[in-house]
């Protein structure tokens, strides 16, 4: 039994997604360890590393390879991507405990909706059909205005690590950057626009993995 479920299980592993995820972890860990001796390269591998993540999706879905593995190593690679970049701003902007405050949202927001999913017994986390929420219901069923939001807030976090010098205050370089351009002021505009929808969207899906936990813990002790 064991021999036959072997190669079922390196066959998973060996899926052109996960291949994909497997290069981006790579990519990542080669980024960041010239983040600072090199800022314009590690911006482009990241990005690089960020339009990957939208590929293997598509690769999944086109050859039929879609696993929980799979959707696992996507997340976990995304989050701790968007964490490193998050504690590397800490260090260089003021305050700091706002990228701090914006990594800890990051995490427990799709934590608890990732152990919200399994718990209810859907097989994605994007599944959010039933959520009261018109904006969650947006996001996740709209793959456009997910993907704004997903690009702006990434690309905000580059753009803000481009222009960083040592202990400056976030407010200032963003504002700094706006009075070059009534160009760069519109992008800017754009890219806030989606980076604070991202982050309600967070707040908003936190609490409602959060209040999943909590019904199915009183429907548990209903049902004894």
């Amino acid at each position: 039994m064991a021999s036959k479920s072997r190669p079922r299980t390196i066959s998973v592993y060996l899926y052109i997604p996960n291949i994909i995820g497997y290069i981006r972890v790579l990519m990542n860990c080669f980024a960041f360890g010239i983040c600072f001796s090199n800022k314009e390269l590690f911006s482009v591998l990241y990005f690089i590393s960020f339009v990957c993540d939208a590929l293997d999706g598509w690769f999944a879905r086109k050859f039929n390879q879609v696993s929980t593995f799979g959707a696992v190593l996507d997340m976990v690679t995304d989050r701790i991507s968007t964490a490193c970049l998050l504690v590397i701003l800490s260090q260089v902007y003021r305050p700091s405990f706002v990228f701090l405050i914006l990594l800890a949202l990051d995490i427990a927001s799709h934590w608890l909706q990732m152990y919200s999913t399994f718990l209810v017994g859907k097989s994605n986390h994007k599944d959010v059909k039933d959520s009261t929420s018109w904006l969650f219901k947006l996001y996740y069923g709209n793959r456009m205005f997910m993907g704004y939001c997903c690009i702006a807030c990434e690309v905000l976090y580059i753009t803000l690590f481009l222009l960083a010098k040592e202990n400056e205050k976030m407010t200032e370089v963003l504002l700094g950057a706006a009075q070059q351009s009534i160009i760069y002021s519109a992008l800017l505009a754009f890219l806030l626009f989606g980076w604070a929808t991202k982050q309600l969207v967070n707040i908003i899906q936190m609490k409602t993995a959060a209040d999943l936990c909590v019904l199915y813990d009183l429907n548990k002790k209903h049902n004894v």
